[in-house]
């Protein structure tokens, strides 16, 4: 089995595509209206408007409404990113800050209020750890 996306619901399908293309400088692919897909080397990151909810199973969904779901980036240099994408973010969550865990993080919301992370592992064994992943 391979992980193969995340799917965002929203309202709003232009703006979270456009907020996501800033952040991660990958063009979002259009193949309908309702639904875009930013595909990266790891994974794709698909937002659907929230009339395709209907598709998926009535109420199945909620645009808007995440609470738990946190979608993280592997980034080159945390605070480098910071600093770029400051004049595009409204809401930062946590300014670039070293976890227990050994990454670096910076932790801001999208418009829609989902949580996002961009990391950059910075100890021994988290750049281990995620050297074992490639």
């Amino acid at each position: 089995m391979n992980f193969a996306s995340v799917r965002i619901i929203t309202d709003d399908v232009d703006r979270l595509a456009e907020f996501y293309e800033k952040i991660t400088g990958v063009s979002a692919e259009r193949p309908a209206p309702v639904f875009a897909e930013l595909v990266m080397p790891s994974c794709t990151l698909a937002i659907g408007h929230s009339q395709t909810v209907q598709l998926l199973g009535a109420g199945s969904a909620v645009a808007a409404n995440n609470h738990t779901v946190i979608i993280e980036f592997h980034v080159h240099d945390v605070d480098a990113e910071y600093e770029r994408l400051k004049p595009f973010v409204d809401e930062w969550v946590k300014e670039p800050t070293t976890m227990p865990w050994g990454n670096r993080a910076v932790l801001f919301r999208d418009p829609d209020g989902n949580l996002v992370n961009l990391f950059t592992p910075v100890t021994e064994e988290a750049i281990q750890r995620f050297s074992l992943r490639r």
